[in-house]
């Protein structure tokens, strides 16, 4: 048996034209969708980027204990316990997070990887002279825009594009691979996450005749462009992904070339969506979690049940990747995982579970069961949220560096969680460098405790007051924290226990 997982980051739901889309150029997605199931009811758990992964490793939700960062020792590994047990783990991606601090020591629990640079400001290429860039991106702290423009130079032909490079690199381990048994490979693109830099056949799709700045990466904040940058921006948004169905394209033909979907599994999957000016915000990180970014798209064929063409109604997250793909081989899952198979659901839609708990550290903690979303604010509000927080963990770093020297100074070794294998764990109190990765607050619980009905209204405009139904969320949220370990101080930062 073998498996493929082709990984997105900010894939947006919306924007394919499997889930209603009328106006996005993605054919390739709709070929997908002919070939695997696809999920109408597919959540986050942990977010952003690596806590995403995280998760996607581990099998359970982090975002309660921990911020972003490298895996802790006593995490399981699924790529790892795929490859002690005997399958070949290779991992392809050119998602630059993986070789920061925050991330380092992920790609070591594969057998093999790859990379492909030049993401977002990844430090790639080096030019000092001085030179023009966009007004928008000399603002970026750390000459982080500049370094951007920097990569652009070296990346004006399509197969110089970070993606690319990926699936060539992916696709060259299918093709030197596909008569061989018991393989995962993980094929993951940065795009179509920020900047939106495209080919100019891809814009092309989305002509719009904008003649303003270079706008093609917003920074995450509330709307303050005009209309025409606003929808300009989308629509580069847009000539990414078009690109990312293109060469998700490229997959599906060589599995059809190879005649592989009698014994390989297909996932198609991504970490989150992004806000482009819903609810007022460009973004992931910094506002609530919109339904705009925590409810994802998911496509699986598994090639035991055969099922393909069908869409699948049972309430799944981005936990349940890792016992689907662990149990697909066999290989045992560990305790410590919270996840569920989803072979099942593949095959006639049997539930995991009733209700969903998803996050980010320092935010909203939210619930969903498919009907309404549920999100529960610091009972503080933002000014002490921090207050209330610490981060456990054993290998303390942020995204791109370690915890700086006055975080460390109040750590305490902290008695550790069900899941820490009975190891003790540091304990940093918390600063507003670590509640919502560093970005100020100042707007992220303005409005309090929300509670939509996603069914009724699926852009969660118009909060509801339903004090029965609001006090059910609570009651399961407070049991999905229980089974998840959180620490008794989250309790007390969301006002549900004194």
């Amino acid at each position: 048996m073998k498996a493929i997982m082709v990984m997105f980051d900010s894939l947006n739901r919306h924007m394919l034209s499997n889930y209603g889309c009328t106006w996005t150029k993605t054919p390739n997605f709709a070929r997908l969708a002919e070939k695997t199931v696809t999920f109408d009811q597919s959540y986050v758990c942990s977010m952003p980027c690596m806590p995403a992964r995280r998760e996607l490793h581990t099998g359970r939700s982090n975002f309660l204990h921990r911020s972003w960062g490298p895996l802790d020792p006593y995490d399981d590994s699924m790529p790892e316990l795929l490859k002690k047990n005997g399958v070949y783990t290779h991992l392809v991606s050119d998602h630059w997070h993986y070789w920061e601090a925050g991330g380092a020591n992920y790609h070591t629990k594969y057998n093999s990887f790859e990379w492909a640079r030049g993401q977002e400001g990844d430090g790639w290429k080096s030019y000092l002279p001085p030179f023009d860039i966009p007004e928008y991106l000399d603002g970026r702290p750390g000459l982080w825009g500049r370094q951007d423009w920097v990569n652009r130079r070296y990346m004006q032909k399509e197969e110089d594009q970070p993606i690319a490079v990926t699936f060539h690199n992916g696709l060259e381990f299918i093709d030197n691979n596909h008569g061989e048994d018991n393989w995962f490979l993980q094929l993951e693109a940065f795009d179509p996450h920020e900047p939106f830099y495209s080919m100019k056949n891809y814009k092309e799709l989305y002509a719009d005749g904008y003649e303003g700045p270079v706008f093609d990466w917003p920074s995450y904040h509330r709307l303050r462009e005009t209309p025409d940058q606003i929808q300009h921006c989308i629509h580069e948004y847009a000539a990414v992904l078009s690109m990312c169905d293109h060469y998700l394209g490229k997959v599906i033909d060589m599995m059809d070339e190879y005649e592989m979907w009698d014994d390989t599994m297909l996932i198609v999957n991504t970490d989150h969506g992004f806000l482009l000016g819903e609810h007022d915000w460009w973004g992931k990180v910094m506002m609530p979690y919109y339904n705009e970014i925590a409810h994802t798209p998911l496509f699986i064929w598994d090639p035991r049940s055969g099922k393909k063409n069908e869409r699948r109604q049972a309430l799944v997250q981005t936990i349940d990747l890792c016992p689907t793909l662990l149990e697909y081989f066999g290989v045992e899952i560990p305790k410590d995982v919270l996840g569920k198979s989803l072979a099942d659901t593949i095959d006639h839609d049997a539930p995991v579970r009733d209700y969903a708990l998803f996050g980010m550290h320092g935010c909203h903690v939210n619930i969903t069961d498919g009907h309404y979303v549920y999100m529960r604010a610091c009972a503080g509000g933002a000014e002490h949220n921090h207050e209330n927080l610490n981060n456990y963990t054993l290998m303390p770093a942020h995204m791109k560096d370690s915890f700086d020297l006055e975080e460390l100074r109040e750590m305490k070794l902290a008695e550790g969680f069900s899941f820490t294998k009975g190891l003790k764990v540091l304990s940093v109190p918390g600063t507003e460098k670590i509640a919502s990765m560093g970005f100020p607050p100042t707007t992220l619980f303005d409005g309090g405790h929300m509670l939509f009905d996603v069914v009724e209204d699926p852009g969660q405009e118009h909060p509801i007051d339903d004090p029965e139904t609001e006090q059910r969320m609570v009651e399961h949220m407070i049991r999905l924290m229980e089974e998840n370990d959180a620490p008794e101080e989250q309790y007390v930062r969301l006002g549900l226990r004194v």
